[in-house]
């Protein structure tokens, strides 16, 4: 389905503060859509707002979970969400299985420099890139701890049903010897440049990523804080005992509104939202 047929599908409050767009990347276009809290922002003078990057799951698309970017528009936070390499737009079957994913984080992490340069030459009016966050769910949460391993210029980030350690997928599909050393966050936290904010949430019961594997994760990760001269509480996690949702991985089932809520909040907080736009 091509963006703008997928668009179609969404609220006509988001669509009207959507705009599509390819950007240029190592591996070929890189689809996008972009959202800003004032309507038809495009044509006319708006005040820039912060923006934060979302990378979804595996066999999802951009447009996924629409309350999502709702929450955040309305809040005073835009939008970039990126199709996943051989995802949405860009659709290959033969990077859906569970034994892409690794390759697909790896791509995914090599493109979100590109881009955060191409909002800023395109949409630099419309959006305050001093006040950029990053997050995704379960692949795109993946990416967004392997990129934060490195410099950047995130002020905050928040993922849900992912990890930062693979040690407990080995055996699984999912697991690729060849790159688990280029992809797994936890091999790179002692260079961990940054002390970000971040919002991690998580079914107790995910039967596709266990909470352990990123409880475990979040612990080195506080410590490396600690190191940092950091607040290790800057990293909070939030877990259900169990939401309903498929596998408790796809979504937050019954929980869902709880965990959007707390995310609009969180991002409002650390990117200094201190108001709703009329």
């Amino acid at each position: 389905m091509s963006g703008r047929d997928a668009a179609a599908l969404l609220p006509s409050a988001l669509r009207e503060r959507l705009e599509y767009a390819r950007f240029d990347g190592p591996d070929g276009e890189i689809p996008v859509m972009v959202a800003h809290p004032e309507p038809n922002w495009q044509r006319t003078g708006v005040t820039p707002a912060p923006i934060c990057l979302w990378l979804h799951g595996r066999t999802a698309n951009k447009e996924l979970d629409p309350g999502r970017y709702l929450r955040w528009v309305r809040g005073g936070i835009g939008v970039c969400a990126i199709d996943l390499p051989g995802h949405g737009e860009r659709l290959d079957e033969t990077r859906q299985g569970p034994e892409a994913t690794m390759g697909v984080v790896k791509q995914m992490v090599e493109e979100v420099d590109h881009v955060v340069r191409a909002i800023a030459d395109r949409f630099s009016q419309a959006f305050d890139l001093s006040r950029m966050a990053i997050g995704g769910m379960s692949a795109g949460g993946m990416a967004t701890l392997r990129r934060l391993c490195d410099p950047h210029g995130f002020q905050c980030a928040a993922v849900e049903a992912t990890t930062g350690r693979f040690e407990g997928m080995k055996g699984r599909t999912f697991y690729r010897e060849e790159l688990v050393g280029e992809v797994e966050p936890e091999r790179f936290i002692d260079r961990w440049p940054v002390a970000v904010p971040m919002l991690v949430l998580h079914s107790e019961k995910d039967e596709w990523i266990n909470v352990n594997e990123q409880r475990g994760f979040v612990e080195k990760l506080r410590a490396r804080y600690q190191r940092m001269g950091a607040d290790p509480a800057s990293i909070v996690m939030k877990t259900w005992p169990e939401t309903g949702a498929p596998y408790e991985h796809v979504g937050f089932g019954k929980m869902s509104n709880e965990a959007k809520n707390l995310q609009t909040e969180f991002l409002q907080q650390w990117l200094s939202v201190s108001s709703r736009p009329a």
